[in-house]
C-alpha cells in the first residue's frame, strides 16, 4: 500500500513538471503564484523589517544598513502589491536616513528618491494625491531638498522646496513642512540678495508657525526676517523683529531655544551698534554667556565621544582580531588531527610528508594573517591619534578665536568707553587738567593698543573681517624684513566657512614661520587661488632646503602633524625640497562653504 502511494505521488510530480515544460505559465498565473508565496511569507517580511527598525533606532547604522540592503535585494522582485510596496518604501526611507546621518548626501538623496518611487506605486497614492494629504511624500521632498542644500546644490534644493510650497493642503503636518521650506527658501534668496522674495517667504513661515503656536520655529523665522532687514540697512525694522522674536522664547531654556537666542542676541547687538544704541553691549554679553554655556556642553560631549569612541572601538577591534587569530589556530589544530588520523589508515609514510607540507603552508598563511591584522591595528591606532590631535587643535583654535573676540569686542569697548569719559572729565576743568588724568589717558591708550595686538596675535582680525586674501597679504607684509622678501600671487578668492579660513590661515602661518626660522632664504612667494571647488596653495622659498625624511618635529605642530591636519580637511599635501635648492610646498584643500541654517522635522 505504501509502495503504491509513493508511485502515485511520484507520477503526480512527473506529470506536473512535464506539463510545466510543455506549457510555460502565462504572466497572470506567475503573478498569482508569487502573490500566494508573499501571503505565506508576510510574517517573515514583517520580522525582518522590525529588526531593521530596532537597529536603526539604536543607531546600529552598520547592521541596519546591511539588513536594509539585503531586504531590498530580496523583496523588490516580489509582485508590487500594497503591503510589499509599503515595506520597501519604509526600508528605502531608512537607508536614506542612515546615509544622511553619516553625511553621504548623494546616497541619501538616491534612496529618498527610491522611497518616493515606491510611495507613488502604492495603491492608495492616487487617492492621497487627489486630497493633497500625503505627508510622507512631502516629508521626503523636504529631506531631499535639505540634503541638496548641505551639498551646496542650491538650485536642486530650490526645486524640491518649490514642490512642497506648491501644495494647497490644509493638513497641519504639511503646513509645518511648508513653513520649513519657506524658511529655507528665504535663506537661499537672501544669500542671492533677492531680498523681496526672501522677505515674502520669511513672512509666510512666520504666519504658519504663528497659527500652529510653534514659538521656537516662529522665533527663528522672525530672526531670519530681521536679518533680511539688517542686510538692507533697515535697522529700526530689524530691531523690532529681533525683539519680537526674543519675546516669544524669553523663558524657554531648551537647547534649541538657547541656540536661537544666542544668534538673536548677537544680531540684535550688532543692529543696536549700527543705531549707536549702547544697549548693544548688554545684548552682546547675553549672547556670549549663552555661547559659553553651549560650548561647555559641546566640549564635554566631544571629549566623552572621542574618549569612548577611539579608545573603546580600538580596544574592541583589537580584541576581535585576536579572537580571529585564536580561531584560526584552533581550526588549524583540528585540520591537522583529522588529516593525520585519516592518512595513517592509508599510507603512514606518505601522510607524514603531506602533513609536514600542509603544516608549513598553514603556518605561512597564519603568519600572513597575523601580519595583516597587526597592520590593521596599527592603522587604527594611527587614525585614532590623528583624530584626537585634530580635535585638540580644533579646540585650541576655537578657544583662541573666542578669547580674541572677547578682548576685541568687550575689553577694547570698555577701554574706549573709559577713554571717552576721561576726555569728558578733562573738559570740565576751567584751566589745565590735572596731570593724573593725562597719565591715566596714556595708560588706557597703551592698554588698548596691547589688547589690539594680543587679539590680532590670537586670531587675525583681518582674517575675520575681510577673509583669506587680505589676511595672507597681511602675513606677507608683517613677516618680511630687510633679509627676507615675501611676495604674494593671489587669485580670485571669496569668503568661506570661518573655521575653514582659520585652519587655512594657520597652515600658511606655520610654513612662513618655518621659512623664517630654518630656511635662510631671502625670497619667498605665496600663491593661492580657487579652482574646481578647491583652494590651491603653493609656498616657495630659495633657501637651503632640507631632507624631508630626516625632519623631526621640534616646535610648533610639526610638518607631519600639518599633513595630518590637511588630510582631515580632505586635502592633499606634498613637499619638494633638496639641500641647497630651496623648497616648494603644494597643498590642495577641499572648500568648506559658509553654512546655511536649516530646520528639519523629526522622522515621521
Amino acid at each position: 500500500m505504501k509502495k503504491n502511494s509513493f508511485l502515485v505521488i511520484l507520477a503526480v510530480f512527473i506529470g506536473f513538471y512535464l506539463t510545466k515544460a510543455m506549457n510555460p505559465p502565462i504572466k497572470e498565473a506567475l503573478l498569482s503564484k508569487v502573490s500566494f508565496f508573499y501571503i505565506q511569507d508576510s510574517t517573515s517580511i514583517h520580522k525582518k523589517y522590525t529588526e531593521i527598525v530596532e537597529n536603526f533606532n539604536k543607531k546600529n547604522f552598520e547592521v541596519a544598513l546591511k539588513k536594509s540592503l539585503d531586504f531590498i535585494s530580496e523583496y523588490s522582485k516580489i509582485t508590487f502589491n500594497k503591503d510589499t510596496v509599503d515595506y520597501i518604501y519604509e526600508v528605502n526611507f531608512i537607508i536614506g536616513e542612515i546615509y544622511k546621518n553619516i553625511n553621504n548626501h548623494s546616497k541619501s538623496i538616491q534612496y529618498y528618491k527610491n522611497a518616493i518611487q515606491q510611495r507613488k506605486m502604492n495603491g492608495d497614492y492616487a487617492e492621497l494625491k487627489k486630497i493633497q494629504n500625503d505627508t510622507k511624500l512631502e516629508s521626503i521632498y523636504l529631506r531631499i531638498a535639505n540634503e541638496f542644500l548641505r551639498d551646496s546644490q542650491k538650485d536642486s534644493a530650490k526645486r524640491y522646496y518649490d514642490l512642497i510650497v506648491q501644495s494647497n493642503s490644509l493638513d497641519n503636518k504639511i503646513l509645518s513642512i511648508q513653513a520649513i521650506a519657506f524658511s529655507n527658501l528665504s535663506g537661499i534668496y537672501r544669500q542671492d540678495s533677492l531680498f523681496d522674495l526672501a522677505k515674502e517667504y520669511a513672512l509666510k513661515a512666520v504666519k504658519i508657525h504663528g497659527i500652529e503656536n510653534n514659538k521656537i520655529s516662529e522665533s527663528a523665522a522672525l530672526g531670519n526676517l530681521a536679518s533680511i532687514y539688517l542686510d538692507q540697512s533697515n535697522f529700526k525694522e530689524a530691531k523690532k523683529n529681533y525683539q519680537k522674536a526674543l519675546s516669544l522664547i524669553e523663558n524657554d531654556t531648551t537647547d534649541k531655544a538657547l541656540r536661537i537666542k544666542e544668534n538673536l542676541y548677537f544680531n540684535l547687538a550688532y543692529n543696536l551698534y549700527k543705531l549707536k544704541d549702547y544697549e548693544a553691549y548688554q545684548y552682546q554679553e547675553k549672547s556670549y554667556l549663552i555661547k559659553d554655556r553651549l560650548r561647555d556642553i559641546e566640549i564635554r560631549r566631544m571629549i566623552e565621544e572621542i574618549g569612548f569612541k577611539f579608545d573603546f572601538d580600538a580596544q574592541k577591534k583589537l580584541f576581535q582580531k585576536d579572537e580571529e587569530v585564536k580561531l584560526l589556530k584552533e581550526k588549524q589544530k583540528v585540520r591537522d588531527l583529522v588529516a593525520i588520523g585519516i592518512s595513517t589508515v592509508v599510507i603512514f609514510i606518505f601522510i607524514i610528508g603531506f602533513s609536514m607540507f600542509r603544516q608549513k603552508n598553514l603556518q605561512l598563511k597564519l603568519a600572513k594573517t597575523e601580519l595583516i591584522q597587526e597592520q590593521k591595528i596599527e592603522k587604527l591606532k594611527s587614525e585614532s591619534q590623528v583624530r584626537i590631535l585634530n580635535a585638540t587643535i580644533d579646540g585650541k583654535e576655537t578657544e583662541r578665536k573666542d578669547i580674541a573676540e572677547t578682548l576685541h569686542d568687550n575689553v577694547s569697548a570698555l577701554l574706549s568707553s573709559a577713554s571717552l569719559h576721561l576726555q569728558a572729565t578733562r573738559k570740565q576743568f576751567d584751566g589745565e587738567a590735572p596731570i593724573e588724568i593725562e597719565k591715566t589717558q596714556q595708560i588706557i591708550n597703551e592698554a588698548a593698543e596691547k589688547i589690539r595686538d594680543l587679539s590680532h596675535t590670537l586670531v587675525s582680525s583681518v582674517l575675520l573681517k575681510f577673509g583669506l586674501k587680505y589676511a595672507i597679504k597681511d602675513i606677507a607684509e608683517k613677516y618680511q624684513n630687510s633679509e627676507l622678501q615675501i611676495d604674494t600671487n593671489l587669485g580670485k578668492l571669496r569668503r568661506y566657512h570661518q573655521n575653514f579660513e582659520i585652519k587655512t590661515y594657520n597652515i600658511v602661518q606655520e610654513f612662513i614661520n618655518n621659512i623664517i626660522k630654518h630656511s635662510e632664504a631671502n625670497q619667498a612667494l605665496i600663491k593661492m587661488h580657487e579652482e574646481n571647488n578647491k583652494i590651491l596653495l603653493t609656498i616657495i622659498d630659495n633657501g637651503i632646503g632640507f631632507d624631508k625624511t630626516k625632519v623631526l618635529s621640534k616646535t610648533g605642530i610639526g610638518i607631519n602633524q600639518i599633513e595630518a591636519r590637511i588630510q582631515m580637511m580632505k586635502g592633499h599635501f606634498s613637499i619638494h625640497s633638496e639641500k641647497g635648492e630651496g623648497t616648494k610646498i603644494s597643498i590642495e584643500l577641499l572648500i568648506q562653504e559658509r553654512e546655511i541654517v536649516t530646520n528639519e522635522l523629526p522622522i515621521l
